[in-house]
């Protein structure tokens, strides 16, 4: 692919972004019936399937990346997609109405719980990225990668549990935060591939699965190319144009959980997935050889710092409440654009 001319490059990336993005949809729709039918998100093992197949395009990109060597790449889309992703919840927020922010609907404490995991597993990350390589487990994993996994696994028991059997109860007038999750059944819409019957829907998720598999190999590759001959670093560009593609997904997903009132899982989703895509630094050292933690450099700890700020702000919005929009948007989401392009500044006055 790097012979490819760039206009041709530029095609591929595009059509590598389109792909994702419908593939993406019919994932999000095939996984959520399958739950259903099948309760996977009751066990543990269920969760862990259902999270990979929300992160499948960052889990190709990883894949390829680490095994092409370009580990800034795969550490850029992993650690800047948390920050690109919760700017997300911008376009929820836009899609929750004119009257209420999306973080008064909410409603429920169980996305700050979600946010603060997040917080704590890229803490994790801005640690492993300051042992040195020495410290590699077999001279292949670093510590951080599997402290990384094992916070996560305990943090979604503990999510669960607290779902499950609050040991809170609180009143929040005017909230409106849907359904605590995907298996129930939604009084105003029906459930995708409901007439459908379950070897179908297999077959859908699979083909999606595949789909956006080969897409995000794509991307990796004319990403890949066209950073270099713009000259632009391995880690912006995942970052921020190789991330907002992946992004597609989220915001269809997301866009539609707020159209049907389900306000807190959509808030949830977003938090849940940037807090699971890190644990594939994991599968990035298995297939690298060599750890990645420690190559990720000054401009992934800046990006991280962003991704725990954005978060700390729709965390604090759902606590704080705010009553009302400007210009369709809570004052969350206004702070969260404020904070996402002086982060994006920052990011390009760095030491490359």
């Amino acid at each position: 692919m790097l012979d490819l001319a760039t206009p041709l490059l530029v095609i591929v990336f595009a059509a590598g972004a389109g792909a994702t993005w419908v593939a993406g949809i019919r994932l999000s729709k095939t996984t959520d019936a399958l739950d259903v039918r099948f309760g996977l998100g009751e066990e543990l093992g269920g969760i862990l399937l259902l999270a990979v197949a929300g992160t499948l395009p960052e889990l190709a990109i990883t894949v390829a990346a680490a095994a092409q060597g370009d580990l800034s790449l795969a550490a850029g889309n992993l650690i800047g997609g948390i920050a690109v992703q919760t700017m997300v919840l911008v376009f929820c927020d836009l899609a929750a109405g004119r009257e209420r922010p999306l973080s008064f609907l909410v409603g429920a404490l169980t996305p700050v719980l979600e946010g603060l995991l997040v917080v704590v597993v890229v803490s994790a990350v801005l640690m492993g990225a300051l042992l040195p390589r020495s410290a590699a487990i077999g001279g292949v994993v670093s510590p951080a990668s599997v402290a990384i996994v094992v916070v996560w696994l305990g943090g979604v028991v503990v999510i669960n549990r607290v779902r499950k059997t609050p040991r809170w109860s609180g009143s929040m007038p005017g909230s409106q935060p849907g359904r605590r999750n995907r298996r129930q059944p939604h009084p105003r819409a029906t459930h995708p591939y409901g007439e459908r019957s379950t070897a179908r829907v297999a077959t859908y998720f699979a083909a999606a699965c595949a789909v956006t598999l080969v897409a995000g190999v794509a991307l990796e590759l004319s990403a890949e190319a066209l950073a270099s001959r713009a000259g632009i670093n391995g880690v912006i560009f995942g970052a921020t144009v190789l991330a907002s593609a992946t992004a597609l997904p989220e915001i269809s997903s997301g866009f539609a959980a707020v159209k049907l009132g389900d306000n807190a899982l959509a808030m949830g989703d977003i938090f849940g997935g940037n807090a699971f895509q890190l644990c594939l630094f994991l599968l990035a050292d298995l297939i690298a050889g060599s750890p990645v933690l420690p190559t990720t450099g000054r401009l992934n700890g800046w990006l991280a710092s962003l991704g725990v700020a954005l978060t700390a702000v729709y965390a604090g919005g759902v606590v704080g409440r705010p009553y009302r929009c400007v210009a369709r948007l809570g004052p969350d989401s206004i702070l969260a654009i404020a904070i996402f392009a002086a982060g994006i500044v920052g990011l390009a006055l760095l030491p490359q």
